[in-house]
């Protein structure tokens, strides 16, 4: 059988019914990547030997009577994770040569869990931007139309599964890096609670792989169905050993329902900091719809929502001043003259970038009691509302961009420009509070003079530490907007 599109739920069942072996699954994907990766460019380091001896294993464990919850499944992880005996580099090119001789926790718990690791996938310079290319990998395309990008940073991640090249594959975010991509490529991603999920060995090279805790950032799963989703959920989030976190049981709630009638949502599709493409509108509009339909309260605005203006400024603020703590010299001197040139008055989201990489602790301090009030006004939109559905991105893929300054590229918004920053507001919106999302498809975008025909999806934003409950939703969602369709790739990458 062909598993290369299927979920690994299907997968997973297809395994143990032997209606297929690990080693024919991985051969399958192997050949896949050798027929189409030239053109997508998704799998920077791959790892087949190993890959194969792990599928072997696996069909041995299970002839053995053993099982597992992804025995046999084939999988990528992105770059910026450790796995031993391959290179991690973040796209760096001084650190070629660093191999980390420990695999990341994640990644251990996936391969203790069965996984068969295919390898890792591509990502920008430093897991800076929303696109995924760099020095030392190249170029990754998204597999819908190979003149865009995937998304970044977790944009190899999201072009593999949408190749099929492997059945789910791990990411980070702290900028939309899991959320981004999912929308450009139609796949599945779940940005979790900020904390739940342990990212030990998630670490920029050459430093060691000990319990960090980033502001703002979370790692995540990917997947192409969202049942999927939750199947690694469980399996990443019991706390870090080497952290206190042993001392308490994190259960994770239910979801709040199981049926879409009992659901009360809120729907919020337009940013004052940058319109939304009529594209991405309307597949909001097809899962307000479908709720509706369903007998869900769905409501459109809400006096709770904390000010999104406010947020959006807050929010890069505190990002860039986590940004701003590995800058080289030069670049951080170059934005104190860009502070020091900023007008008192100036409020613009260009302005809280600059701002924030500057930021003393003092005002950090500050703005993070801001911050806790945004999270305490969530708490209220939580208590009215089940979960939150919004926009990923304001528009869907765009042509690739490789300018030298992405404070001077550019983003046409159904053919207005806009600064090319200024798109990730919307990430914004749940990063700043740390709140669950997961992403779903919605279909094509066919809307309006500018459509494209590529995947468009949507936020479901879920109350803190309840997890469940947007995923859940996804999982209902699925069959009514369609779920994963995949690209044609022997039209975009079979002659490429």
């Amino acid at each position: 059988m062909d598993g290369n599109l299927l979920s690994a739920n299907r997968l997973a069942a297809a395994l143990r019914a032997g209606e297929v072996s690990a080693v024919e699954l991985a051969e399958s994907a192997i050949a896949r990547i050798g027929k189409y990766d030239g053109a997508v460019n998704a799998i920077c380091v791959p790892d087949f030997d190993r890959a194969l001896d792990a599928a072997r294993e696996a069909d041995a464990a299970r002839a053995r009577g053993e099982d597992g919850p992804l025995l046999g499944v084939p999988i990528t992880v992105k770059e910026s994770y450790n796995v031993a005996g391959l290179a991690t580099t973040w796209g760096m090119p001084p650190f070629a040569g660093f191999v980390p001789s420990q695999d990341a926790l994640p990644v251990a718990r996936l391969k203790d869990a069965g996984a068969v690791l295919l390898g890792k996938t591509n990502v920008p310079l430093a897991l800076g931007d929303l696109q995924s290319y760099n020095d030392l990998y190249g170029t990754t395309a998204n597999p819908w139309d190979l003149g865009r990008t995937p998304g970044g940073s977790s944009g190899g991640s999201a072009a593999a599964l949408a190749a099929g090249f492997g059945a789910l594959s791990l990411g980070s975010d702290i900028g939309g890096s899991l959320r981004t991509p999912a929308h450009f490529c139609g796949v599945y991603a779940h940005k979790p609670s900020l904390g739940l999920l342990p990212s030990r060995g998630h670490t920029p090279p050459p430093a060691p792989a000990l319990p960090t805790d980033i502001d703002l950032a979370v790692i995540g799963p990917m997947a192409r169905s969202a049942a999927d989703l939750g199947v690694l959920l469980d399996l990443l989030a019991e706390p870090d050993p080497l952290t206190l976190g042993v001392a308490y049981d994190l259960r994770l709630p239910p979801a709040r329902h199981d049926r879409p009638a009992d659901f009360r949502v809120l729907v919020l599709d337009e940013h004052p900091d940058i319109p939304t493409s009529a594209g991405v509108r309307a597949g909001i509009g097809r899962v307000a719809e479908v709720l509706t339909a369903a007998g869900a309260r769905v409501d459109r605005g809400s006096a709770l929502v904390p000010d999104l203006a406010e947020s959006a400024r807050l929010y890069l603020r505190l990002l860039f001043a986590v940004f701003g703590t590995t800058f080289p010299a030069e670049l951080y001197d170059r934005f104190g003259e860009l502070l020091a040139d900023l007008a008192p008055g100036d409020d613009s989201l260009a302005a809280a970038r600059v701002r924030g990489t500057r930021l003393t602790h003092r005002d950090w301090f500050a703005a993070d009691q801001v911050r806790e009030r945004h999270r305490h006004a969530w708490r209220a939109v939580f208590a009215e509302y089940d979960v939150v559905v919004c926009p990923p991105s304001p528009t869907p893929a765009f042509p690739h961009d490789q300018s030298p300054h992405q404070d001077r590229r550019r983003l046409l918004v159904d053919g207005v420009e806009h600064p090319y920053g200024d798109q990730i507001v919307w990430a914004g919106v749940a990063t700043l509070p740390g709140l669950p999302v997961t992403i779903v498809p919605t279909g094509l975008d066919d809307s309006g003079p500018h459509r494209t025909g590529l995947p468009v999806g949507a936020q479901l934003i879920g109350p803190m530490f309840e997890d469940r409950t947007p995923l859940r939703l996804a999982e209902l969602l699925e069959p009514e907007l369609g779920g994963f369709v995949a690209p044609d790739l022997e039209r975009t990458a079979g002659t490429a």
